[in-house]
């Protein structure tokens, strides 16, 4: 979250920055700086009384050293009174302290000077388009359908045991999914990425942490019994890894990969964009994090976009990048890239990837902080993450842009990993 000084000392800035973001922070933090001075103000008579009182208690013991019973006790039954206000005080300082908390949550992120202003999607900038679109035979299908004929993905199956949304692989589609599942981890190894295998559910505090927390769209599955949630990508709980640490400044940079399911409701999706493996609630995905020294984080930022582009490249697949929009960068987010590659059969681009820089906001929330030698106090560290890759519009477009009337071609980077060469 945008931490209270900030808030405080740049209350026009940001105002007018997040309107790139289509939100409207005049109020809230109008709000939030008039809470700030009441908690200010509260806590200046909390110190007030609870001097009077320590004050009285001094006096009380001399008082009945010197005889002077009546004072002493009228001391005595003032200091009640004091020890009363100070309760109610105290009561009111944290309800006033809740309520600053609940406000700073639910502030966006500021955007990047970069972010173009628009309303959603279509509204993002095409930054570059590599590779020509396949030219497919007139009979060629969906891979919904390819899917079936190659008895790859089961979704019947999927829906039987668990419900829509849940597709069940078998043969070579379960070959292909883990066999790009270590190939994305093996090209983020080489690129200094350390594995690591998380949890897949995380406590609360972890949600709040990188800002999954509060769900305002109630995408999360939650657990209620146990008060869990399960993760809807890998960054949730590796960047959580690092909650409450305190870094060294030759620490940097700290670099993870991970895959790991991710499960999201996708509440509100319906008709032809949730055919096949278009969007489901549980799928695959190798996430890489980093964190940086804000000096160096949009330097990272754009390492990692090239990164990402050096996988797509590799599964000869057409693809683009986008800038994306104020109305459609995430809510934690500063920057965003997304990378979609074109689904042939279905004429249309997929997202397959997001590159954020969270700036210093997932780490103010996370207490994730960072000390040079040269600092008197630590400071707050820079978050980022990427998809690479989200596998189901992966495949989609695999299945679809390399399938021929032979069968479907496997990308030559990815036949060490399968072990064939074509689904026939």
């Amino acid at each position: 979250m945008l931490s209270l000084k900030y808030l405080q000392e740049n209350q026009e800035e940001a105002i007018k920055a997040l309107k790139i973001k289509n939100f409207d922070a005049t109020e809230i933090i109008g709000k939030i700086i008039d809470l700030d001075e009441k908690r200010k103000a509260t806590q200046a008579e909390q110190d007030a009384t609870q001097a009077e009182m320590n004050s009285l208690s001094k006096e009380i013991g001399m008082l009945f050293k010197s005889g002077k019973a009546e004072e002493a006790n009228a001391a005595k039954a003032k200091t009640g009174e004091l020890k009363n206000s100070i309760a109610e005080l105290n009561s009111k300082q944290t309800s006033i302290v809740e309520e600053l908390n609940n406000l700073l949550l639910q502030i966006p992120n500021i955007p990047h000077s970069s972010v173009p202003a628009g309303k959603g999607e279509e509204d993002n900038v095409i930054e570059k388009t590599i590779g020509k679109t396949p030219s497919l035979a007139p009979d060629a299908i969906p891979h919904w359908e390819l899917a079936k004929k190659y008895n790859l993905i089961d979704f019947d199956l999927g829906v039987k045991i668990t419900g829509a949304g849940f597709p069940l692989y078998r043969g070579k589609g379960a070959i292909l999914q883990r066999a790009l599942i270590n190939f994305f981890l093996d090209e983020n190894r080489k690129a200094g990425y350390e594995e690591v295998i998380p949890p897949l559910v995380v406590n609360e505090d972890s949600g709040y942490g990188t800002g999954q927390l509060p769900d305002k769209e109630g995408q999360m599955y939650h657990v209620t019994e146990d008060n869990l949630y399960l993760i809807p990508t890998a960054e949730v709980p590796v960047t959580n890894i690092y909650r409450d640490v305190i870094l060294k400044g030759e620490d940097f940079p700290v670099k993870n990969t991970a895959y790991s399911a991710c499960f999201r409701r996708e509440a509100g999706s319906y008709g032809k964009d949730v055919r096949g493996l278009n969007r489901l609630h549980q799928f695959d995905k190798v996430e890489i994090v980093q964190l940086q020294h804000p000096e160096k984080s949009y330097e990272a930022l754009e390492g990692m976009v090239n990164h990402v582009e050096s996988i797509i490249q590799k599964l000869e697949l057409p693809y683009r990048l986008l800038r994306l929009c104020g109305g459609d960068t995430s809510f934690t987010a500063a920057l965003t890239f997304d990378f979609e590659v074109y689904s042939a059969a279905q004429d249309k681009w997929l997202e397959v990837s997001s590159v954020s820089n969270f700036e210093s906001y997932q780490a103010n929330r996370l207490k994730l902080r960072f000390k040079d030698k040269d600092m008197k106090k630590p400071q707050l560290a820079h978050t980022l993450n990427g998809s690479a890759l989200a596998l189901p519009r992966i495949v989609a477009a695999l299945l679809e842009n390399h399938q021929t009337p032979e069968g479907i071609k496997i990308p030559k980077a990815l036949v060490p990993y399968t072990g064939f060469d074509m689904i026939d």
